[in-house]
């Protein structure tokens, strides 16, 4: 027969446990495994922000200085990027293709830009 050391209550000897208390027998003290470190979330990188300034100045500059072009009934032909209220000619419209592919890519190299030289926390 063995005795619980806590409550010196009688016990067979194939218990493992007291069953008056519920304390281990014939163990060794288990030890606590040590704690794990604190996990550490990495920190995302951020953008650079100065390139994402300069891709909305460039926008901005962009819509002032727009492509011009010749009217409908006449040749195509590119007039060049005058400011938004004095066009090259009186009857000139702005090249709606000619801007659109000016801002996509303005936008899409401004983006790219901030992430490729983002900064490292």
């Amino acid at each position: 027969m063995k005795t619980c050391p806590s409550c010196r209550h009688e016990l067979p000897e194939i218990s493992r446990y007291c069953t008056q208390c519920g304390q281990r027998l014939h163990a060794d003290p288990i030890e606590a495994p040590p704690p794990a470190p604190p996990r550490v979330e990495p920190q995302p990188d951020q953008l650079n922000l100065q390139l994402l300034y300069g891709m909305v100045a460039a926008l901005v500059l962009a819509f002032l200085f727009p492509p011009w072009e010749t009217p409908l009934p006449q040749d195509p032909e590119f007039l060049g990027l005058h400011f938004i209220l004095s066009p090259p000619t009186p009857d000139a419209i702005v090249s709606r293709l000619l801007l659109t592919i000016e801002l996509v890519t303005i936008a899409i190299a401004g983006l790219y830009g901030s992430f490729l030289f983002r900064q490292k926390p």
